[in-house]
């Protein structure tokens, strides 16, 4: 992956770094109700940054970021990926949009279609996390490698917290289970529209968030 990177012209810039940009690229669907909430805030968007410090400022945001991960196969592709300055401590924010899509497959779902190798990432991700238990099979796998996404690149740009937020832009806040049953493995309790913090057993903070944006249309 190029380290070089190009700066946006606006909203129509994020399609083309989507992995599928003629099936993503539509009203009401997350790829373009992210591009188009990030676009407009002209920093960090409101319903994320109220969820942290009053000072946060963004230094930058790079759409469709991906993230090596422990083990072969495929890179985590956040929807956004932000270094956010904070007089607590610098942040490494990955952002995982959402209207009506779901995580993707559970645990057990993601193992049993594959091979060894899973294994060896699943525990890589846990490790990242501060897991020592394997994780129940009916936890969403897309959360475990957003989460850890961000506790690496955070170790990457040697900032002390890092943080996943799913910004939904669901009216009905659609998945938000899912979420809760995958911060409670973290000893985290939240709500939408709240965030909490742990502190990983490397010291490093691990903040996770459920943002509510404005519905996307469609």
């Amino acid at each position: 992956m190029s380290r070089i990177l190009i700066p946006s012209k606006g909203v129509e810039s994020w399609q083309s770094l989507l992995a599928d940009p003629d099936k993503q690229w539509r009203e009401g669907y997350s790829a373009m109700a992210v591009a188009r909430s990030w676009e407009a805030a002209h920093g960090i968007p409101f319903e994320i940054a109220s969820l942290f410090e009053a000072d946060a400022e963004l230094l930058l945001a790079i759409p469709e970021h991906k993230v090596i991960l422990p083990g072969n196969g495929r890179a985590s592709q956040c929807d956004v990926f932000a270094l956010i300055r904070a007089s607590d401590g610098n942040i490494a924010m990955t952002v995982e949009a959402k209207v009506n899509e779901p995580f993707g497959p559970t645990i057990g779902e993601w193992l049993g279609a594959g091979g060894a190798n899973r294994v060896e990432r699943l525990s890589g991700l846990c490790a990242l996390l501060g897991l020592a238990a394997e994780p129940e099979p009916a936890l969403r796998y897309q959360l475990f490698h957003r989460s850890a996404a961000a506790v690496i690149e955070a170790r990457r740009f040697s900032v002390p917290h890092a943080a996943m937020v799913v910004q939904s832009f669901s009216a009905k806040n659609a998945w938000f289970e899912d979420f809760h049953v995958f911060c409670r493995l973290l000893g985290l309790e939240l709500g939408p529209g709240t965030a909490e913090t742990t502190t990983l057993p490397d010291g490093m903070r691990l903040t996770l968030a459920w943002a509510i944006g404005a519905p996307a249309l469609g």
